[in-house]
């Protein structure tokens, strides 16, 4: 397989599917994300200090992956109020976070004037001490809440925007392909809900992430269509910050104990996605983040060497993954990244949510 070629020119759906069918090219493949890596980046890790505020665990959604949902009736059910949210971000502030990543379950309560009280209490407060950057609300979320307060979404997302929604993530993506959705997430917006969410938001000038869950019951022709239609959005809106590959924790997952899903992603295939997704993003989407919930730390080092060039954050407080059977801890200190990315040869730079340098 001739992989230069790729380095400077387009790559296929059929190219990309006999990427991760490959088996004798394996570190052939992560080279030569590597090198389009530095040569579109350079050398330059960077992160976040910021602190993730799930503010309730009730929701309403049936999907077969999660194991952080409760009942509105179950003695672990959590709901914070807009207080103690904005309590919680004036505590990140001071701590020296820049973000505060905001989402939670499909909690019947919650519309977008919830929402938008959230943004106004967390700005307010943390004015004072000089704002902070609030991430919050997936697409799932922002369709959920426009609907019990019988708005549209482009409606709710300009009354998020003018209340300080600052950026959203692009979960609740899983993979894009309906057919998967059906078994994975039935219930859960359909792959061009999904897509109007994010078009809608950036072309009101709200960016996003951009994610995939895979590892589960997808195949290698899912993870390439779902990949190309982030592509085919990032080209039409140039709205994605970044892409942010998420394996599959299977441990404590619903799908996996029925016997309907396989037990999360090999290593292998972690790697791959890296690499792969470097070699079809390229600069179009500049930034690929490690999720080290999901790898740990040593597996993240490595994908720092296929073709990622982001640590994420420092977290503090995740318990979406932890629910599904995460092993890598919630909270990871800025000494600690930087460490991890100075000895693998590499240079941290602090940035913020939309990759402007700190530092």
């Amino acid at each position: 397989m001739d992989l230069e070629k790729y380095c400077e020119r387009n790559i296929s759906k059929k190219a990309c599917i006999e990427l991760f069918e490959d088996t004798e090219n394996f570190f052939n493949i992560l080279k030569c994300a590597d090198d389009i890596r530095k040569k579109i980046v350079g050398d330059v890790v960077t992160y976040v200090i910021n602190r993730n505020i799930n503010f309730t665990n009730i929701c309403i959604g049936d999907c077969k992956f999660c194991a952080f949902r409760a009942g509105e009736k179950d003695k672990n059910a959590y709901f914070l109020d807009t207080d103690e949210i904005a309590k919680r971000a004036l505590d990140a502030k001071k701590f020296g976070c820049t973000e505060v990543c905001i989402q939670g379950g499909l909690h019947p309560k919650v519309d977008t004037y919830f929402q938008a009280e959230v943004l106004k209490k967390v700005h307010d407060i943390t004015k004072p001490y000089g704002d902070i950057h609030i991430h919050a609300f997936s697409p799932m979320e922002i369709k959920f809440g426009a609907e019990n307060a019988g708005l549209d979404i482009k409606e709710a997302l300009k009354i998020l925007k003018e209340n300080g929604l600052n950026t959203m993530p692009g979960t609740a993506a899983e993979i894009l392909d309906d057919e998967v959705r059906a078994e994975l997430c039935p219930s859960k917006l359909s792959t061009k809900e999904w897509i109007d969410v994010i078009k809608t938001a950036h072309k009101l000038g709200i960016k996003t992430t951009s994610t995939m869950m895979y590892g589960h019951i997808e195949e290698y022709k899912h993870i390439v269509n779902h990949l190309f239609i982030l592509k085919s959005i990032q080209e039409e809106t140039n709205g994605f910050t970044e892409f942010v590959p998420l394996s599959f924790m299977h441990k404590l997952a619903p799908i996996y104990h029925e016997g309907r899903a396989r037990g999360g992603a090999t290593g292998l295939e972690d790697l791959k996605v890296y690499a792969i997704s470097r070699i079809l993003f390229k600069d179009i989407i500049k930034n690929i983040q490690v999720s080290w919930v999901k790898l740990g730390f040593k597996m993240s080092q490595i994908a720092l060497k296929c073709g990622a060039n982001d640590f994420g954050g420092t977290l503090i407080e995740e318990n979406i993954s932890k629910s599904a059977g995460a092993e890598h801890g919630v909270y990871v200190s800025v000494n600690e990244i930087k460490d991890m990315i100075l000895r693998i040869g590499r240079i941290p730079k602090q940035r913020d949510t939309v990759y402007k340098i700190l530092e």
